[in-house]
Protein backbone atom coordinates (compact mmCIF):
# COMPACT_ATOMS: atom_id res chain seq x y z
CA UNK A 1 0.00 0.00 0.00
CA UNK A 2 1.55 3.53 -1.25
CA UNK A 3 1.35 6.21 1.29
CA UNK A 4 -1.36 8.49 -0.01
CA UNK A 5 -3.39 5.79 -0.01
CA UNK A 6 -2.56 5.14 3.71
CA UNK A 7 -2.85 8.68 4.57
CA UNK A 8 -6.50 9.11 2.78
CA UNK A 9 -7.48 6.11 4.33
CA UNK A 10 -6.43 6.64 8.26
CA UNK A 11 -7.68 10.45 7.30
CA UNK A 12 -11.64 8.69 6.49
CA UNK A 13 -10.83 6.60 9.45
CA UNK A 14 -10.70 9.93 11.66
CA UNK A 15 -13.71 11.67 9.71
CA UNK A 16 -15.69 8.39 10.94
CA UNK A 17 -14.19 8.49 13.86
CA UNK A 18 -14.93 12.05 14.58
CA UNK A 19 -18.63 11.65 13.44
CA UNK A 20 -19.57 8.27 14.86
CA UNK A 21 -18.01 8.72 18.16
CA UNK A 22 -15.98 11.79 19.37
CA UNK A 23 -18.99 14.55 18.21
CA UNK A 24 -21.88 12.38 20.48
CA UNK A 25 -19.17 11.99 23.38
CA UNK A 26 -18.30 15.81 23.34
CA UNK A 27 -22.08 16.85 23.01
CA UNK A 28 -22.48 15.06 26.26
CA UNK A 29 -19.59 16.75 27.76
CA UNK A 30 -17.66 13.54 28.09
CA UNK A 31 -14.22 13.84 27.95
CA UNK A 32 -12.73 11.83 25.04
CA UNK A 33 -9.38 10.17 24.80
CA UNK A 34 -7.80 9.21 21.47
CA UNK A 35 -4.18 6.95 20.81
CA UNK A 36 -3.93 7.94 17.79
CA UNK A 37 -5.14 11.07 15.79
CA UNK A 38 -3.69 13.91 13.56
CA UNK A 39 -0.34 13.82 14.77
CA UNK A 40 0.01 10.22 14.38
CA UNK A 41 -0.55 10.48 10.92
CA UNK A 42 1.88 13.52 10.44
CA UNK A 43 4.64 11.10 11.59
CA UNK A 44 4.20 7.80 10.21
CA UNK A 45 2.66 9.23 6.72
CA UNK A 46 3.70 13.09 6.23
CA UNK A 47 7.15 12.82 7.83
CA UNK A 48 8.36 8.98 7.63
CA UNK A 49 6.48 8.36 4.84
CA UNK A 50 7.49 11.35 2.92
CA UNK A 51 4.03 12.75 2.07
CA UNK A 52 5.00 15.85 3.88
CA UNK A 53 3.79 17.32 6.94
CA UNK A 54 2.27 20.18 5.26
CA UNK A 55 -0.38 18.56 3.04
CA UNK A 56 -1.35 16.16 5.91
CA UNK A 57 -2.34 19.15 8.14
CA UNK A 58 -4.02 20.50 4.76
CA UNK A 59 -6.01 17.12 4.28
CA UNK A 60 -6.91 17.19 7.67
CA UNK A 61 -8.20 20.73 7.82
CA UNK A 62 -9.90 20.37 5.15
CA UNK A 63 -11.72 17.16 6.44
CA UNK A 64 -11.71 17.57 10.43
CA UNK A 65 -14.28 19.82 12.13
CA UNK A 66 -11.47 20.06 14.91
CA UNK A 67 -8.18 18.82 13.89
CA UNK A 68 -5.77 19.35 17.03
CA UNK A 69 -7.10 18.12 20.11
CA UNK A 70 -6.79 20.27 23.12
CA UNK A 71 -3.94 18.10 24.74
CA UNK A 72 -1.55 16.02 22.65
CA UNK A 73 0.66 14.00 24.76
CA UNK A 74 3.54 12.30 23.11
CA UNK A 75 5.27 9.62 24.49
CA UNK A 76 9.04 9.63 23.53
CA UNK A 77 10.81 6.80 23.37
CA UNK A 78 14.15 5.16 21.64
CA UNK A 79 14.70 2.75 19.14
CA UNK A 80 16.39 -0.04 21.61
CA UNK A 81 13.77 0.40 24.13
CA UNK A 82 10.47 0.54 21.58
CA UNK A 83 11.70 -2.92 20.11
CA UNK A 84 12.22 -4.73 23.56
CA UNK A 85 8.55 -3.86 24.30
CA UNK A 86 7.21 -5.10 20.92
CA UNK A 87 5.28 -8.36 20.64
CA UNK A 88 6.78 -11.10 18.93
CA UNK A 89 4.11 -10.78 16.26
CA UNK A 90 4.69 -7.56 14.17
CA UNK A 91 1.70 -5.92 12.15
CA UNK A 92 2.47 -4.26 8.74
CA UNK A 93 3.85 -0.64 10.18
CA UNK A 94 5.87 -2.05 12.66
CA UNK A 95 7.48 -4.47 10.30
CA UNK A 96 8.91 -0.94 8.97
CA UNK A 97 12.32 -1.37 10.12
CA UNK A 98 14.45 1.13 12.78
CA UNK A 99 15.33 3.76 10.00
CA UNK A 100 11.06 4.18 9.12
CA UNK A 101 10.62 4.22 12.71
CA UNK A 102 13.45 6.73 13.71
CA UNK A 103 11.99 9.05 11.00
CA UNK A 104 8.86 8.45 12.82
CA UNK A 105 10.42 9.45 16.05
CA UNK A 106 11.86 12.60 14.18
CA UNK A 107 8.19 13.32 12.60
CA UNK A 108 6.83 13.37 16.54
CA UNK A 109 9.45 15.95 18.12
CA UNK A 110 9.26 18.04 14.96
CA UNK A 111 5.54 18.45 15.05
CA UNK A 112 5.68 19.32 18.86
CA UNK A 113 8.62 21.58 19.01
CA UNK A 114 6.86 24.54 19.63
CA UNK A 115 3.58 23.79 19.61
CA UNK A 116 1.06 24.68 21.83
CA UNK A 117 -0.77 22.27 23.69
CA UNK A 118 2.01 19.34 22.99
CA UNK A 119 4.06 17.62 25.65
CA UNK A 120 6.71 15.04 25.25
CA UNK A 121 7.20 12.72 28.18
CA UNK A 122 10.14 10.67 28.21
CA UNK A 123 8.33 7.03 27.97
CA UNK A 124 11.84 4.84 28.76
CA UNK A 125 10.71 5.04 32.33
CA UNK A 126 8.91 2.19 33.87
CA UNK A 127 4.68 2.71 33.00
CA UNK A 128 4.10 3.74 36.94
CA UNK A 129 6.25 6.66 36.02
CA UNK A 130 5.08 7.21 32.66
CA UNK A 131 1.56 7.11 33.94
CA UNK A 132 1.82 9.37 36.78
CA UNK A 133 3.78 12.38 34.84
CA UNK A 134 0.65 12.06 32.28
CA UNK A 135 -1.90 12.39 34.81
CA UNK A 136 0.19 15.50 36.02
CA UNK A 137 0.54 17.02 32.75
CA UNK A 138 -3.66 16.34 32.45
CA UNK A 139 -4.60 17.73 35.38
CA UNK A 140 -2.68 21.15 35.68
CA UNK A 141 -4.09 21.51 31.94
CA UNK A 142 -7.46 21.01 32.95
Amino acid sequence: MGTETEVMLYMAARVQLWQEKVTPALKQNKCVILDRWLSSTCAYQGFAGGFGLDKVIKIAEDCLTKPWPDLTIILDVDLETAGKRLKKDLDRMEQKGDSYHKKVREGFLKLANGRKNFVVIDAADDIETVHKQAINIVEKMF
